[in-house]
């Protein structure tokens, strides 16, 4: 038996309510398994901003830095745009718990889902055997640089070390060596100094991983081959906007956004896990939002920060099950609630 200790952090429009779906799921497994479920409710983003007028409130990051896992939502929305730099929902609470909690490994999964394949924009068969993950670093580059305006205009500074590199890189080979021993790194050599330290540094790391395969691309390139040639693809490697605008494109490959879970990493145990979707303010309070991102992210918390593979591997198995019998919300072709979806993955799991 464990004690599920975590900090819950709803967040903002859909937050809560994926947020509830999750909870109930992970009632539904500690239940089963005779665990201890523990969360720790703090406010983040833009509903900590309208209580207490800051979007990291200091206990909020208390039980994150305590607890060291992390369940989000989603933080943000038009309420706040009036909002600039630091005081607003996402650069005030994000970026410093990423900074902070040193989570600089991003990890984001693509492989469609067999009912889903179809909802995707691309034929069949350019999605049949689609499985790879992007590893992205979080901590560095352009989002963390020097930014600011001038007489001469506006200035964002990208900077990267070698050390920062290195040690996302490590984490891209060995993800790597359990699975199809294939790094693909994704940089702007031609034109970017960064991305020349980059791919000297990926090199540098690959000839310790003498059994997995490296290969470079630009990433330009690999925007085009991701759509026509994603089956080529295992581990994926880059740096955080090149990561940030890919990912995204990668969930086009898995029919919706609404199911893709990510993990951002520590060199520790410490893990925030989150849906890759934003806060959705238009559909929030209405039942139509899909959870299962954010309950596919709380069986990777379970798997990485407790080490609880099989009641991961259940709630896994229990929402290939809702998506093969639409027991979905509408935007997947089904007809529940985004409470009802919980409860149904919820009962599943239990069974």
């Amino acid at each position: 038996m464990t004690t599920l200790n975590f900090t819950y952090l709803p967040g903002d429009g859909i937050g809560p309510e994926v947020g509830d779906a999750a909870i109930a799921v992970l009632r539904a497994i500690s239940d089963k398994f005779g665990h201890t479920l523990l969360p720790e409710f703090h406010l983040i983003g833009g509903a900590a901003i309208d209580a207490v007028g800051q979007p990291l409130p200091a206990e909020t990051f208390e039980s994150c830095e305590r607890t060291g896992a992390i369940l989000l939502g989603a933080v943000g929305g038009p309420k706040w745009d009036h909002l600039k730099g630091a005081d607003r929902p996402e650069l005030g609470s994000l970026l410093p718990l990423r900074k902070e909690l040193n989570l600089y490994a991003n990890i984001r999964p693509c492989a469609p889902f067999p009912a889903l394949i179809d909802n995707a924009p691309l034929k069949r068969e350019r999605l049949e055997g689609v499985d790879f993950v992007v590893m992205r670093e979080l901590t560095g580059g352009i989002y963390f640089g020097q930014k600011g305006r001038d007489v001469n205009g506006a200035y964002d500074e990208c900077r990267y070390s070698e050390a920062e590199i290195r040690r996302i890189a490590i984490k891209a080979f060995d993800l790597a060596a359990t699975r199809k021993k294939k790094v693909t790194s994704v940089d702007k050599s031609n034109v970017l100094e960064t991305s020349r330290l980059w791919r000297e540094t990926v090199i540098d790391v690959a000839t310790n991983y003498p059994d997995v395969e490296l290969e470079h691309l630009l990433v330009d390139a690999m925007t085009m081959h991701m759509l026509t040639h994603a089956q080529d693809y295992d581990v994926i490697l880059t740096e955080n906007m090149f990561g940030d605008i890919l990912t995204d494109e990668a969930s086009v490959l898995c029919g919706s956004m609404g199911v893709i879970p990510s993990a951002s990493l520590s060199d520790g145990k410490t893990g925030m896990y989150e849906p890759i979707h934003g806060s959705a303010p238009d559909i929030a309070g209405e039942g139509k939002a899909n959870p299962i991102a954010m309950i596919l992210s709380a069986a990777w918390m379970l798997r990485l920060s407790f080490g609880l593979d099989k009641e991961a591997a259940l709630i896994e198995a229990a929402v290939e099950a809702a998506l093969e019998q639409g027991q979905t919300t509408g935007d997947l072709g089904g007809t529940l609630t985004t409470a009802q979806v919980g409860d149904w993955i919820a009962s599943h799991v239990s069974q």
